[in-house]
């Protein structure tokens, strides 16, 4: 019983239930997507580099919409 109270509440951490939450999460993801985009840029110069950065954000940008759609649902249909 201790055990499934317990990972109920640690699997309650990696669940996202708000758009807040995804807002955050998409911020935290767009520091780091921006921070890698650098590195390609500085790695790979020309063309190819400004090409990496804009794939590192727009992946960003992808994932949060999926994200919002899913929370959506989840406020709509009340699926848990």
């Amino acid at each position: 019983l201790y055990s499934s109270l317990t990972m109920k509440s640690i699997l309650r951490l990696f669940t996202i239930k708000t758009k807040f939450e995804v807002f955050l999460i998409t911020y935290a993801l767009g520091l780091g997507a921006a921070e890698r985009g650098k590195d390609y840029m500085l790695q790979y110069t020309g063309n190819i580099g400004k090409m990496f950065f804009v794939l590192c954000t727009v992946a960003v940008f992808i994932a949060a919409s999926k994200m919002l759609e899913a929370i959506e649902f989840q406020q709509a249909f009340g699926v848990d």
